[in-house]
């Protein structure tokens, strides 16, 4: 049975709630069961890849999503951050050789970011549905 795992960012947990929600309702809308997807949450966004590596690491899931928020603050601790999360997400979907959906918004500020899990221009939408894109292009390429 297809599985899916996300990891998701408890930081800035009003934007990263409706972020988990919307990829997790459009997942349902596409058609998995409950049963096929996995939820795990971790502290901050520094904290994505690791968890990202070890569920890519027990072979039970097609692919993860990746969901946290960055907003901009006022040092250049956003920069850090958003290079080694999205370098750390890179590196597991490479090395591991499974799709890591990168769904980690890196905003200016709040109203960015809550712009982004609108109705209008869900991102979880989007993850939701290039993680299914991906599963699919993968399959595909072993029946070659």
């Amino acid at each position: 049975m297809l599985k899916i795992a996300i990891v998701c960012s408890r930081f800035n947990g009003t934007i990263t709630t409706a972020l988990f929600e919307g990829t997790k309702a459009r997942l349902l809308e596409l058609g998995l069961s409950p049963e096929q997807i996995y939820s795990t949450f971790v502290p901050g966004a520094i904290e994505i890849p690791i968890m990202a590596q070890k569920l890519a690491q027990s072979q039970k899931f097609a692919a993860i999503i990746a969901l946290g928020v960055v907003i901009r603050g006022e040092t250049s601790h956003y920069d850090y951050v958003c290079s080694q999360v999205s370098d750390g997400c890179l590196r597991v979907s490479l090395d591991e050789g499974i799709p890591v959906i990168f769904g980690v918004l890196t905003t200016e500020n709040e109203a960015q970011a809550l712009e982004r899990v609108s109705d209008k221009d869900h991102k979880g939408y989007y993850c939701a549905e290039a993680a299914l894109e991906m599963i699919g292009n993968i399959e595909r390429l072993q029946l070659l």
